[in-house]
């Protein structure tokens, strides 16, 4: 028995002759990009030097031109907007995003974002009347796609609304003047913008029509500038939120990590500081572990505001000062989702005998700002869909995480008539429920599981490797080619490569014993490299000097005070045979 959950290994096939000749490419790299997808010359060409060739035309998603009119117009008339957001690193950058965008415009324009425990994700009544006093527009943010009678609610007291999502849609558009979801467009292949891409075309289309306007001092080329400046926040919360990162998401990544890197906003500046971060190294990577956690630090255990205010401020010591506490309150999070996760697995043991199809935990012990993070680490870890619930007296709320084989957000829809709301992606979602409906709740996930995912016993996940690569072929030659694919992440992940009978020259555990750090080679006369495996520090007392293994990894460049090795990011091992 081998000490980490078995996975399957599936080696893609390999590139025919024709398509290695009529690519002059790196053959490994050519095996890589054929991998994804790409065909022929120019499909390749296009996605290693075109990338940023995206067409921007904002108006091509639906409800766009009715929205801008009535932004336009209200920034003419000078009515109060309120942008409406989420408390998640999406929600704020987008909030911050179309705030800066309509202040730029020349709109009167303040931001709203709701308290995740006491308000709950999206729309609410009670913030609607609130705004419904002061604002004449509310445009939502990351939000809403889902609040049909709080929308309606909006409209009785008398406001505009403009829905701007990228969440799942539910049986019934919300009664919005202009409802903006890329999901709407009924076409293969619909563009999955996250929700601050989605208000990043927003606050494209209105910055040039606000140049057009003959009362608005903004020049077309100042538009631009301003478009521009924006694509940090683009990068941010597109990767945040796990968004594909193909197409135009990889485009205006691959533009903000220019903008995010220069650290002119003084929040960045200060992030990249508490995050041990240098301008110029920031990568999605970078962003995903780095960055995006203590961003959502504050709405997950205190509110979004402290968040929103950093990306916002133009002073660097009070950027300092929020970079601080969200520093403290990342560490925070992480104490309390390490206590959180040993509750959870406690709870778990008699459900794990039974081995079940889905994984669900309730307890008023574990903070609403965590579950989600808790619903991931489970799903990491025994590869099953996972809920986790914040058991409160009158409401709970949960979140659930999940896999390949089975789409959450679509299990949410089947058993909705359980819930107040829900809402999310295949692989992602929340929801709130009345607690006296826990137990139908649970049973009722439980029987969609057993009826849409095979036996329990089959489940394991499945490592698609590139190619199986010579040791000695491992170089930063390769790593070079390979930084050509940047941005990677979502849907498009770095080369998972196979290299066979590696040689062991050294194996300890780091972390408190949960990661391995192995030296390795392929014989005496070859390259030597680092290499190290996160999570699997349980294999060091099955590995001695001199064993062979079988690797799976990432070629990466780590770096370390200033100084740079070529390193394997390892995924999974096994003896060599």
């Amino acid at each position: 028995m081998t000490p980490a959950q078995a996975k399957n290994w599936k080696l893609f096939e390999p590139a025919p002759p024709t398509f290695l000749d009529a690519v002059p490419e790196h053959p490994i790299l050519a095996q890589v990009l054929y991998n994804r997808g790409l065909r022929t010359p120019d499909e390749v060409r296009a996605f290693l030097t075109d990338a940023d060739a995206v067409v921007e035309n904002p108006f091509r998603l639906p409800d766009m031109a009715p929205a801008v009119h009535r932004i336009v117009r209200a920034i003419e008339a000078g009515e109060i907007i309120c942008v409406y957001g989420d408390f998640d690193a999406d929600g704020v950058s987008a909030t911050a995003l179309l705030v800066t965008a309509l202040q730029m415009a020349g709109g009167r324009v303040g931001p709203y974002i709701p308290d995740r425990v006491d308000e709950g994700y999206g729309l609410n009544l009670e913030a609607i009347d609130a705004i419904a006093a002061k604002a004449r527009l509310l445009v939502t943010v990351d939000c809403g796609i889902r609040s049909v009678h709080e929308v309606a609610h909006a409209v009785a007291r008398g406001l505009d609304v403009i829905i701007t999502d990228h969440h799942s849609l539910g049986p019934q558009l919300p009664p919005a003047l202009a409802v903006i979801n890329p999901r709407r467009e009924c076409r293969q292949g619909a563009t999955q913008l996250a929700g601050v891409g989605v208000a990043y075309r927003l606050a494209q289309a209105v910055l040039r029509a606000v140049a057009q306007q003959g009362w608005s001092p903004l020049r077309p080329d100042q538009a631009l500038e301003m478009e521009a400046s924006l694509l940090d926040l683009v990068a941010l919360g597109t990767v945040a939120d796990m968004m594909p990162l193909l197409g135009e998401n990889r485009s205006l990544v691959r533009r903000g990590l220019v903008q995010l890197n220069q650290a002119q906003r003084p929040g960045m500046a200060s992030l990249l500081q508490f995050a041990d971060l240098r301008p110029g190294t920031v990568d999605a990577t970078t962003i995903a572990f780095r960055l995006a956690p203590r961003i959502n630090a504050a709405g997950r255990l205190t509110h979004a505001r402290t968040a929103y205010r950093l990306l916002r401020t133009g002073d660097p010591t009070e950027a300092y000062t929020l970079a601080a506490e969200l520093e403290a309150l990342n560490q925070r999070r992480r104490n309390l989702t390490v206590s959180a996760e040993a509750e959870a697995e406690a709870q778990l043991a008699p459900q794990l005998a039974q081995d079940p199809s889905l994984l669900l935990v309730q307890s008023p012990h574990i903070p609403a700002g965590i579950v989600g993070l808790v619903a991931g680490k489970l799903t990491e870890r025994f590869y099953r869909p996972a809920v986790v619930i914040e058991q409160g007296e009158a409401e709970s709320r949960g979140s659930a995480r999940s896999i390949p084989e089975f789409d959450i957000s679509r299990a949410l829809d089947e058993v909705s008539p359980l819930l107040v709301r829900h809402g999310g992606h295949s692989l992602a979602a929340g929801f709130t429920v009345a607690t006296s409906r826990l137990p139908e709740l649970a049973e009722a996930l439980q029987e969609v599981a057993r009826r849409e995912l095979p036996e329990p016993a089959q489940l394991r996940p499945t490592l698609w490797i590139d190619a199986d690569v010579p040791f000695d072929e491992l170089n930063w030659g390769l790593q070079q080619q390979f930084a050509r694919l940047e941005p990677t992440g979502q849907d498009n992940p770095p080369p998972l490569l196979l290299c066979r009978q590696v040689r062991v020259r050294e194996a300890r555990t780091v972390g408190e014993g949960k990661h391995l750090r192995l030296i390795v080679d392929r014989d005496a006369h070859g390259p030597v490299l680092d290499a190290i495996a996160f999570h699997q520090g349980a294999w060091a007392d099955h590995l001695s000097e001199g064993s062979r293994v079988d690797l799976v990894f990432h070629l990466e460049a780590n770096e370390w005070q200033g100084r740079q090795r070529l390193q394997l990011n390892v995924q999974d091992l096994r003896p060599a045979c």
